[in-house]
């Protein structure tokens, strides 16, 4: 998910008619068109494409080949103008006295809860690991996969003027599960350049003490070029804000990279059992994170929709973060009413949502039929913030319609394969015939003729006489 961090959210230039009416009532709209709802769906899912991104892609590309060229000095450069803080190159890296000090500066309460996070997260992680293996044929034939870690990792945590401890844990346990040798964080620098203690403190509970106080777009080519401080990373994980999701998507092929998170988002579908304040409260769960978040309501229940719409507009009224929240609300907050939760599965498979709750009075039978989404929460005692905090599956899910053909971020994300294969003559032997034809008919001569000079018994070259000097 992109978490926008001290930065100003971008609106569309042309969102749907009915919005400016949201904006003025701050209501949640509700809508019973089909037609129209696919069409909406369709705008909410394609919000990030409109002119504003394409000249912030230009300014990323920028920042990359700035820092690539002028490494610490770019970083610094950067660091003043965007974070308004001042550093020399020695203050780059956290330092192990403020790491010792992180510990000091939160509570018991927050530190026990790091640790019950961190450990029910190892958990799950650890369950899904991948085996090499090996499997022994006919005719001396082996074949196999071979997994390895990659050498060198980096975490991007959002940061500045908030923090994200379950960050931390969510992107650092996945790479200590898999083996990665060497792990390195970056984050954006606080006032007075601080990280937030509880930040340091779940790093540490992870088992990463490299830090660099470094954010923004500049923080990703850092990892992916290198610099005189920050090391070259083989991938890069960890969501941001829109200048960090379009920076790795410029430097991915020098380096990997886990996803491309767009803003956050949640797709509710429930039913004439589900608790429209507990519904109201999922909802702007999602829609405080971003004025670009998501959130979205399907339901076959008509007075369900009435009671959310009603439940909405009274918990933003005391809302700490209400601005905020009301963009996100009124741009791309919706319920729609639909015929049955047939109907409600097969937007939510249109939209493939990131967070899917099924808030119904069967979620498993109605399980069977989702077929694209990040992470799902089924049950009315299963909220999304469970899934983002404790529950030990990853919180960095596929938005914007990546659900269709991406996954949670994993051990696997940390992983690479090689494929295994030897053959004995006799199996080479078996299989020259085929193996020849195949190279002929694409024209690669010298394929067929490395399978046959080795059937031909065709003698040694004699050994070349070295010429005296």
């Amino acid at each position: 998910m992109i978490r926008r961090v001290a930065e100003r959210a971008s609106v569309p230039l042309t969102p749907h008619p009915d919005v400016a009416k949201a904006v003025l009532t701050h209501m949640l709209r509700i809508i019973t068109q089909q037609s129209e709802a696919r069409a909406e769906l369709q705008r909410i899912g394609d919000r990030l494409h409109d002119d504003q991104i394409a000249q912030q892609e230009v300014a990323v590309r920028e920042i990359l080949a700035a820092v690539q060229q002028r490494g610490d000095r770019a970083l610094l450069d950067y660091t003043a103008r965007f974070d308004d803080q001042t550093l020399t190159p020695q203050q780059l890296r956290v330092s192990g006295s403020e790491l010792d000090a992180a510990y000091q500066q939160v509570s018991k309460e927050l530190l026990d809860a790091i640790a019950l996070a961190h450990d029910r997260i190892h958990a799950f992680h650890n369950q899904r690991i991948p085996k090499s293996w090996v499997q022994f044929g006919d005719d001396d034939i082996v074949l196999g996969k071979r997994y390895v870690p990659v050498e060198r990792a980096g975490l991007y945590i959002p940061g500045g003027q908030a923090a994200y401890p379950s960050t931390v844990l969510m992107n650092a346990i996945p790479a200590q599960v898999a083996g990665v040798e060497r792990i390195v964080m970056v984050t954006p620098p606080g006032a007075e350049a601080k990280i937030s203690p509880a930040v340091l403190v779940a790093a540490q509970e992870a088992g990463i003490t490299e830090i660099y106080r470094v954010g923004g777009a500049q923080a990703i080519a850092a990892l992916a070029y290198g610099t005189e401080t920050v090391p070259k990373v083989d991938i890069i994980t960890g969501p941001g804000n829109l200048y960090v999701t379009l920076a790795k998507k410029q430097v991915y092929g020098t380096v990997g990279i886990d996803s491309l998170a767009g803003p956050s988002e949640v797709l509710i579908v429930a039913d004439h059992q589900a608790n429209p304040i507990h519904v109201a409260a999922d909802l702007l769960a999602q829609a405080e994170h971003d004025a670009m978040a998501a959130a979205i309501l399907i339901t076959p229940d008509e007075t369900l929709a009435k009671q959310v719409q009603q439940a909405v507009s009274e918990q933003l009224q005391d809302h700490p973060r209400r601005v905020l929240t009301e963009k996100a609300i009124a741009h791309y907050g919706l319920i729609v009413v639909v015929e049955s939760l047939e109907s409600a599965i097969a937007l939510s498979n249109q939209f493939a949502p990131e967070h899917l709750e099924l808030e119904v009075a069967d979620p498993w039978e109605l399980l069977e039929r989702v077929r694209h989404a990040g992470a799902i929460f089924l049950g009315n005692a299963t909220p999304e913030a469970v899934g983002d905090y404790l529950a030990g599956p990853n919180h960095t899910l596929p938005t914007s319609g990546a659900a269709r053909y991406a996954s949670a971020l994993g051990v696997e994300t940390f992983l690479k394969h090689s494929s295994l294969i030897q053959y004995s003559p006799t199996a080479l032997h078996k299989a020259a015939d085929a193996i020849q034809t195949l190279a002929r008919a694409e024209g690669l001569h010298s394929h067929a003729e490395s399978v046959r000079l080795r059937l031909s018994n065709v003698p040694l070259p004699s050994p070349v006489e070295e010429q005296p000097r």
